[in-house]
């Protein structure tokens, strides 16, 4: 399948009503809900991979752009997923500082933080911010948040670590609750590798977030810093936190802990 039409039509045709109302359910669509007036065809996410990967390996973005910008929370996430399926290709270690496949990546996650707001529920979000943001913050690259946001830049050389981290701060300060979503997400691929600097970062900028998914998303990348990097740098940030954290984010970052340890925390 070459273009955003194809990718529909075959979606569309796959639309389930009984499982159309389990997710509008799930997935808070009511009014005043964080999901309020998302619609759904009702396909499980297994059939939109099948779909991804009857998609052409080159899916040009301006396709992929039409699927971002669809009513329908299954093409978006199709969208989502074709993006990191081509992010991965271009990722492999004999292409790490090849000029053409860093600019292809580059201009993957333009196109994502572009189109951000358009990852509306945390499965969106969830399924896409590591694998493609995340991953970005480990490869050599020439994006900046002055071409994000549409301004000129000359500069061929590579970005330093300060400018990725204003990209991902510029998430992180929106006012867009799936924006600041990603910018805490995204380390889980960051931690995965070793790198504990970006889930802190983010998880002490959202340590008191107003809003239950992000208290449950910054206690998750916890615990898997913990679990990935150190778990030695995980008590040390409850030492400093644990007494005034959202308590989800506790529960949630103190989760593989053994029994004992975890009420010693919770006491706090």
């Amino acid at each position: 399948m070459h273009t955003a039409k194809e990718i529909i039509h075959v979606l569309t045709l796959q639309q389930n009503d009984s499982q159309r109302e389990l997710l509008m359910r799930f997935f808070k669509t009511g009014p005043g809900e964080y999901g309020e007036g998302d619609r759904f065809l009702g396909l499980k996410v297994p059939q939109t991979r099948a779909i991804v990967k009857q998609a052409d390996p080159d899916f040009q973005l301006q396709e992929i752009h039409k699927l971002l910008l669809s009513p329908w929370h299954e093409v978006r996430l199709c969208g989502l997923l074709i993006m990191v399926a081509q992010f991965e290709r271009l990722s492999t270690k004999r292409l790490v500082y090849d000029e053409v496949a860093m600019a292809k990546r580059d201009a993957i996650v333009k196109t994502y933080l572009q189109y951000a707001h358009q990852a509306n529920n945390w499965d969106l979000v969830d399924l896409s911010a590591p694998k493609i943001l995340g991953s970005w913050l480990l490869l050599p690259t020439h994006l900046t948040q002055e071409e994000i946001d549409g301004k000129s830049c000359s500069s061929d050389k590579l970005t330093t670590l300060a400018g990725k981290q204003a990209i991902v701060d510029h998430l992180a300060y929106s006012d867009n609750l799936w924006r600041q979503r990603m910018s805490i997400v995204c380390s889980w691929k960051t931690s995965a590798k070793g790198d504990p600097s970006w889930c802190l970062r983010y998880a002490e900028i959202h340590l008191h977030h107003p809003h239950d998914l992000m208290h449950k998303a910054v206690g998750w990348m916890l615990r898997e810093m913990g679990k990935r990097v150190s778990i030695d740098l995980l008590r040390s940030f409850l030492e400093l936190h644990a007494h005034t954290m959202p308590r989800t984010t506790l529960r949630y970052a103190i989760e593989k802990m053994d029994e004992s340890e975890r009420q010693k925390w919770m006491k706090k």
